[in-house]
């Protein structure tokens, strides 16, 4: 199993800027792809960013351009750079790794990832 620990999250202005990490340890070798979701009170848990293996990209239609998932070349640190943040994007966020190949065919699906974070508190007004 990997362990994940998001770090970050705090209170922003509309139309600032927040950095999300997310450390990962533990056997990190066997992971395919890493991602970020987030949760939103009274809503399901929905998929932001992911992080291929080949450093493939992809994100929800509400963050393009808005939004940059990155990754070091250890694997260790995922990153979620948050520009021109909204209220709508007020959430919980969690990374979530997977252990399964072809992530780019069904990243969105929470049944994926077999291993996530605690989670960090975003919060924009």
């Amino acid at each position: 199993h990997v362990q994940l620990v998001e770090s970050g999250g705090g209170s922003v202005q509309v139309g600032g800027s927040l950095r999300l990490s997310c450390a990962a340890s533990g056997d990190i070798s066997g992971g395919y792809c890493m991602a970020w979701f987030c949760e939103a009170p009274g809503k399901d848990r929905e998929a932001v960013a992911i992080f291929d293996r080949d450093g493939t990209t992809n994100y929800a239609d509400s963050v393009k351009g808005r939004f940059t998932i990155s990754q070091d070349n250890a694997k260790i640190t995922l990153t979620l750079q948050m520009n021109n943040v909204k209220p709508e994007d007020t959430a919980m966020y969690f990374c979530a790794t997977s252990a399964r190949p072809y992530c780019s065919t069904d990243w969105t699906e929470r049944w994926r990832y077999n291993d996530w974070g605690q989670g960090t508190q975003v919060t924009v007004s």
